[in-house]
């Protein structure tokens, strides 16, 4: 009893920390993400607490939390899901050095600069890295994301889902788009491994809805990754 005691204590200590500062413009669009919660439907909430049980779980130990978002080209949804579970973990005032996210695909090509875009109207502060000037990162640029002046930044680029930029063991994978759980069956070293799958906002590209489409994309899994981390505060 005394040491489900002192666990719950650090728990709370934990959730009493000071939340992460944000850019102003990415502040205000974040604090309407909130009341957005009853968009979701509960077959998806349910799907999300997993995750969200399974940060829960790490964290409370003093573990690391290491999450990879895998999509099939590692170009759109799963480059959000990266960033968004980043900002989310610091929004709700998680340790940000205990609460890791990466991203991969089952193959590498680039990160869209349509999700670069996206990422960019939402506040944040997206810019190429002078190291994406080499002749070997010509075709998949490095993009370096800051989305508060007190953080380290964010590297973006794609990869296979298992790089070695990538945790080899203890993470947890969500696969957020159909062809890539069919491709990963089962993924090697994962604690986990959770379907939650999104539309591919590649569809829009060249028509006149695309910067709606991939804005759209883009809030859809930021309200959803923030719903992850205000349960686990409940």
């Amino acid at each position: 009893m005394k040491t489900l005691f002192i666990i719950s204590l650090i728990f709370t200590i934990w959730a009493m920390n000071t939340k992460t500062e944000l850019f102003p413009e990415l502040q205000i669009y974040c604090q309407t993400i909130e009341s957005e919660f009853s968009q979701i439907s509960e077959e998806r909430k349910k799907n999300l607490n997993k995750i969200a049980r399974f940060i829960k779980e790490k964290y409370r130990k003093g573990e690391t939390v290491n999450l990879t978002f895998i999509c099939t080209h590692n170009s759109r949804r799963s480059q959000f899901g990266q960033v968004w579970a980043k900002i989310a973990a610091g929004y709700y005032g998680f340790d940000l050095e205990k609460v890791q996210t990466y991203s991969g695909g089952t193959e590498a090509t680039a990160c869209n600069p349509r999700t670069v875009s996206a990422l960019q109207r939402a506040g944040i502060k997206v810019e190429i890295t002078k190291l994406s000037e080499s002749a070997t990162t010509a075709n998949n640029p490095r993009y370096e994301v800051r989305f508060a002046e007190k953080t380290t930044s964010m590297i973006l680029f794609s990869k296979k889902y298992n790089d070695e930029q990538n945790p080899q063991k203890n993470y947890g994978a969500i696969l957020v788009c159909s062809q890539a759980d069919e491709a990963c069956p089962v993924v090697f070293g994962a604690d986990t491994r959770i379907y939650h799958g999104y539309e591919d906002p590649k569809k829009s590209d060249g028509t006149a809805e695309e910067s709606q489409m991939y804005d759209a994309t883009c809030r859809l899994i930021a309200r959803e990754l923030f719903f992850v981390f205000a349960q686990i505060q409940k």
